[in-house]
């Protein structure tokens, strides 16, 4: 049996663990996994190599094999903290919340770690919960005045919630504990207020001179840009904005080439056969309304509409598309490289019918009305429409399309994670509005009708318009409440939080024009679009 510590399995009887682990620390994981397998053929079901195993499948991102390792480890008595704890966060990772909750409330049962609570609050506030996840949010930055990052979330709550001057005062609690601290400059810069002094700018140009780790001088560059753009500095605006940009980019490998050649597959592999074999009766009872769009395209607004109407209920961005599709494809890649379109080409109809379900069941974590219609607003589903074609037959499609230069440049001006990698430079960003209008030319040539199309331009201008022909189109009555969109009482969890509940207006027009002499790479990628 191998050594135990404070009754944890250790690798110090297992030279190969112990190498396997310092590889790890190298960041060489599949070394680390090769010779992990190496011990397990030669030490059966040995408890600490299969968590080891997990947990090195879940740094490359294998999640179902991390999911199965772990388990594995654990049946075998591997049930320490850590173990346990790294198969919660697979949980997380997968997107499967319930799961995810039940094994976060038996760790806190077992642990006084508050990163913990902190966790389970946050999953809480996910799934729409956020009546009990604003006190415990309240209460962890409370219980620890010193760790911004417990007051940055209990901002956030703060804000979702539609307290603006409470979530302002709670993150600039965050930056007094550190002002180093970008998320927290960030955080008040995403407000649509302008919330910065004289004394603040300063704050984070120091903050900036001293900043280290990217995950502060990012978000410190943007939050400086978007107080300079506020006072009207707008060439050192932009300097931050792109400097901001370079260093989110400089850990990645962004290639657009890549989404340009799965546009150009699709375009390629995908004609009104290929769409019409998935045609066909519904899974389950309720109609999935996707918006799709780029970020930065009054998704955000159109979902506020239309869950004004009363057979209609808006549940936010649900991330459960991607993490059923990233699934799939783990299952299939297991016997060979594969695309998106093989994969759901090639899916069985009892396959297709089980993520269809476990998608609806997960949307259901967050519906608290039985009406016939949900929207699901989450962004880069657009890239996902035939997947969701396949598991969803009777979904729709509602393609909300913001001018070009405007949405591009408010992505550039946007910081955002690693999930939107494609703003970080300007050609990038440019090409992904590219290929994501061919994408829809595409499936307006081969499946006509299938996608409806908003223009934000439009649906700002001609607001009862636009709404009357989107509710036509699914076959709804028109009702005058959709119009009274920002009366709609629920939490908000995006950047455009307050925006939704003002009054439509017109202020996301244009907002790149003081910018325009720097822009050239931009209008360059576009072409036609930039002035469509």
């Amino acid at each position: 049996m191998p050594d135990t510590t404070d009754g944890r399995v250790t690798t110090a009887s297992y030279p190969q663990l112990s190498r396997a682990a310092s590889f790890a620390e190298e960041g060489k994981l599949e070394q680390a996994a090769q010779l992990i397998m190496t011990h397990l053929r030669q030490h059966p079901d040995e408890p600490r190599g299969l968590a080891m195993l997990g947990e090195t499948a879940m740094q490359l991102g294998a999640l179902g094999q991390a999911e199965h390792f772990l388990r594995r480890a654990i049946a075998r008595g591997a049930t320490d903290l850590r173990v346990r704890r790294e198969l919660a966060s697979v949980m997380v990772q997968q997107e499967r919340p319930d799961d995810a909750l039940a094994m976060f409330e038996a760790l806190q049962r077992d642990s006084d770690d508050p990163a913990i609570v902190a966790v389970r609050a946050n999953i809480l506030e996910k799934l729409g919960r956020s009546d009990e996840a604003l006190p415990i949010q309240e209460a962890l930055a409370k219980a620890n005045p010193d760790r911004p990052a417990f007051w940055i979330s209990y901002g956030y709550g703060l804000r979702s919630a539609g307290r603006v001057p409470e979530a302002i005062a709670a993150y600039r609690h965050a930056v007094e504990a550190d002002y180093e601290f970008g998320e927290g400059w960030w955080s008040l810069a995403s407000i649509r207020q302008q919330v910065f002094t004289d004394d603040d700018i300063a704050a984070m140009r120091r903050a900036l001179a001293i900043a280290i780790d990217v995950r502060n001088s990012a978000p410190l560059n943007f939050s400086l840009a978007r107080a300079l753009h506020d006072r009207g500095e707008y060439a050192t605006a932009f300097a931050h904005y792109t400097e901001g940009n370079r260093l989110r980019a400089e850990s990645l490998n962004y290639d657009s080439r890549e989404l340009t050649a799965e546009v150009a597959e699709v375009e390629t592999a995908v004609d009104a056969g290929y769409l019409a074999r998935f045609a066909g009766g519904a899974t389950g009872d309720s109609t999935p309304l996707f918006i799709v769009s780029l970020p930065r395209s009054g998704s955000t607004l159109l979902e506020q509409i239309l869950g004004s109407h009363p057979e209609i209920e808006a549940v936010g961005e649900l991330p459960y598309i991607p993490a059923l599709l990233r699934s799939a494809m783990e299952m299939a890649t297991r016997r060979g490289q594969a695309t998106v379109p093989q994969v759901v080409a090639q899916m069985p109809p009892e396959q297709a019918t089980a993520l269809g379900q476990e998608y609806l069941r997960r949307a259901g974590l967050h519906r608290k009305s039985g009406t016939p219609f949900f929207v699901d607003k989450l962004p880069h589903n657009w890239s996902n429409v035939l997947f969701i074609r396949r598991i969803l037959p009777q979904a729709r499609f509602i393609d909300i399309r913001r001018d070009a230069m405007d949405c591009c440049f408010s992505n550039f001006s946007q910081s955002f994670s690693s999930a939107h990698a494609s703003s970080f430079a300007l050609r990038d960003v440019g090409q992904c509005y590219v290929d994501y209008v061919r994408f829809m030319a595409h499936l307006d040539r081969v499946a006509a009708g299938l996608v409806d199309h908003v223009s934000y331009e439009q649906l700002v201008e001609q607001p009862e318009r636009e709404v009357r022909r989107l509710l036509e189109s699914l076959g709804l009555p028109w009702d005058p409440e959709v119009l009274e969109y920002q009366r709609l009482d629920r939490v908000v969890r995006t950047p455009s939080a307050e925006q939704v509940r003002r009054p439509l207006n017109r202020d996301g027009m244009g907002v790149w024009r003081p910018y325009e002499q720097w822009l050239g790479e931009l209008r360059e990628t576009l072409g036609s679009l930039a002035d469509a």
